[in-house]
């Protein structure tokens, strides 16, 4: 019985192995833009503030943060101001900030699956029988995101 099991556990194991498993996973690079931005938005006093003291409270290295602050900026996020006593602050209020915007300015789609990629249609979609469950998951993810705010996650 023990035998039986075991073979079944090792057939599914080996099924799994080699099917190709869909995750939506947030990277390091949209933590730590969210890191940033909550970061920039609790030390707002009017002020840039230096990546170097943003890198010191989120616990990230400042080379690593350099290419998030720029992605932020590109998009619009945040402002940059160079010089001596130049940083980073918010482009807006906190409350004006969705967390679904500050995670795909860093990660690009959060599609769970890549025939939910803009730049990639599937072109099986309206045959698909499992597309409306795909659709259906993306509108949940990023209902959920775009519902919380910068300043909801301060509270």
């Amino acid at each position: 019985m023990t035998m039986v099991a075991t073979d079944k556990a090792m057939e599914w194991n080996a099924t799994w192995k080699s099917q190709k498993v869909i995750a939506m996973m947030i990277t390091t690079k949209g933590r730590n833009a969210l890191k940033v931005m909550l970061d920039l938005a609790q030390h707002d006093d009017g002020n840039p503030v230096s990546l170097a003291d943003i890198a010191e409270r989120v616990h990230e290295s400042q080379k690593y943060l350099e290419s998030t602050v720029a992605q932020l900026s590109q998009k619009g996020l945040i402002v940059s101001s160079r010089g001596k006593s130049g940083g980073y602050r918010l482009a807006r209020r906190p409350g004006e900030y969705t967390v679904a915007e500050i995670i795909t300015a860093a990660e690009g789609s959060l599609a769970p699956v890549s025939c939910l990629e803009p730049d990639k249609p599937c072109q099986n979609a309206d045959k698909c029988l499992t597309m409306p469950l795909w659709r259906e998951l993306d509108d949940v993810i990023m209902n959920f995101l775009n519902s919380k705010s910068l300043s909801d996650l301060l509270k």
